[in-house]
């Protein structure tokens, strides 16, 4: 991987952690995720008028992606429920890149070098090692487990998605911003029929937050989109989950949970994928 798109996903693999570590401070955490993403929406929509229409050919795929980041942000604010930020980040965020790299191979005829494999192995390896021993030093509980899982479930689905339509359109920021507007509006509409639409005032006092959040969002991800076309995605995917690195220290700093020496040792580990997947 070309240095410059290797130190840019590890940039947007920080950001990611920052707004979910947003996600996890709200007490609602689903109105908290779909503040952030209208707030992504709406940060996109100031740029629509910088760049061109997205090709007939790309629609499909932002019409998709936007059906699979609802179930995204249904179940990843779900399994905040049962677990904390160090815990339930790794093993949504850790998950993904084996279902992206298996379908990479069929869908996109991505193909990784043994050196990539083995990093993005050892990356796994090490996410689940950090996960499968919380905050409080306990195994997830089956809940936990079933909607982070599903949660990276909807990550491939959306990764995978995205690289496709992002390649279809040739113009990754095009497709990304488009893709950002369309998502807000979305959100907005499961929201208003979810929740109803008094649940608009509750968003309200926090509008600096959500757009602070959105615009770590989108701009996290619209670097993941740009290097998709850079690089192989499952290659991409794997290396902007190193974000759990991230998500791991702020949750000891902002919320003040519990860094014990698995998740150090976890740390390590994830490193040295990181260096594996580089090199190789």
């Amino acid at each position: 991987m070309d240095t410059t798109v290797f130190l840019a996903v590890i940039a947007a693999a920080a950001l990611h952690a920052g707004w979910n570590a947003l996600l996890k401070i709200g007490l609602d955490r689903f109105l908290t995720a779909t503040l952030i993403q209208i707030g992504a929406g709406l940060v996109a929509l100031c740029g629509l008028p910088l760049v061109a229409m997205p090709a007939a050919a790309a629609w499909p795929w932002i019409a998709l992606s936007a059906l699979l980041h609802i179930g995204y942000n249904v179940f990843l604010s779900r399994a905040y429920q049962y677990g904390d930020l160090g815990q339930v980040y790794p093993i949504a965020r850790g998950s993904s890149p084996l279902f992206v790299a298996l379908l990479s191979l069929l869908l996109l005829h991505d193909s990784l070098g043994t050196g990539q494999w083995l990093g993005l192995l050892t990356l796994v390896l090490g996410i689940w090692l950090m996960a499968m021993r919380g905050g409080h030093g306990k195994a997830p509980p089956p809940a936990l487990l079933f909607c982070a899982l599903m949660t990276a479930l909807f990550i491939a689905g959306y990764t995978l998605s995205d690289a496709l339509g992002a390649r279809a359109n040739g113009d990754a920021l095009s497709y990304s911003l488009w893709l950002f507007a369309v998502n807000g509006v979305v959100m907005g509409v499961v929201l208003a029929v979810t929740r109803g639409p008094r649940a608009f005032l509750q968003l309200g006092g926090h509008w600096r937050g959500g757009l602070a959040g959105g615009a770590m969002s989108m701009a996290a991800y619209s670097i993941v989109i740009w290097a998709m076309t850079q690089a192989p995605v499952a290659l991409v995917s794997a290396l902007r989950e190193t974000s759990v690195l991230f998500a791991v220290l702020l949750g000891a700093v902002l919320l003040k949970e519990p860094l014990r020496p698995i998740r150090l040792i976890a740390c390590a580990v994830i490193t040295a994928s990181v260096v594996l997947m580089k090199l190789a």
